[in-house]
């Protein structure tokens, strides 16, 4: 059975109390804690409800091993380019496998040159109106994340103007009601005291009927 919700009541007003700029003894003990509680902070683990770290690429080696020579800041192996060059006129084929092999890459070569030459041709011809609209894209997108933001903005401006106001109300009728109470027992004070004074008058009176009647 879920336990229900206790809604937390904070006792502070903060636009209103100042105890901290009334007693510098209160700020000083303040500072002390909060100077206390950072060194703990920094000293202890995290948090046992902070999830572990994430292990990356745990299913593809090769990845984890590039991120491992990244994280370790040594040089990446350069490709061999060899493969994409074709042989020097002095350097001919002696066998039919060379031959082969020869012919294969040249064909490889001509085939990427191909792609190469379609790929530019597609650049010249859509790239300029994919890159303005792209452009258009993220200037739009960036324009909706300043009104968002603005939107949050005014939202705390307004929430924390609200707060101040509320916060000040009730600091006056705070102040208000402190104010009666000091009076109020200020007269009961009072009252006491006149209290004794009619008790130990009363108290006099009583001995003095009490000589006066032993006398008669």
């Amino acid at each position: 059975m879920q336990a229900a919700h206790t809604p937390q009541l904070f006792d502070s007003l903060p636009y209103y109390d100042n105890d901290l700029e009334s007693h510098p003894i209160l700020r000083e003990k303040v500072q002390h804690e909060l100077a206390v509680e950072t060194q703990k902070l920094q000293q202890e683990t995290l948090h046992p409800r902070v999830p572990p770290a994430v292990e990356l690429f745990v299913n593809n080696p090769l990845l984890a091993a590039e991120l491992g020579r990244v994280g370790a800041r040594k040089p990446l192996t350069a490709i061999d380019t060899s493969r994409y060059q074709l042989a020097s006129s002095s350097a001919t084929p002696s066998s039919d496998e060379e031959w082969k092999a020869a012919l294969d890459n040249a064909h490889a070569q001509l085939e990427h040159q191909r792609i190469r030459h379609n790929n530019l041709a597609l650049l010249q011809q859509y790239g300029s109106n994919a890159w303005r609209t792209h452009n258009y894209l993220l200037e739009a997108d960036a324009k909706k994340a300043e009104k968002i933001l603005e939107e949050l903005k005014e939202q705390t401006t307004s929430l924390n103007r609200d707060r101040k106001n509320t916060q000040t109300r009730l600091g006056d009728q705070l102040t208000s009601l402190e104010n009666r109470w000091t009076e109020l027992i200020s007269s009961i004070l009072q009252i006491e005291l006149a209290n004794v004074a009619l008790e130990a008058e009363v108290a006099r009176l009583n001995k003095r009927e009490t000589e006066l009647a032993s006398i008669m």
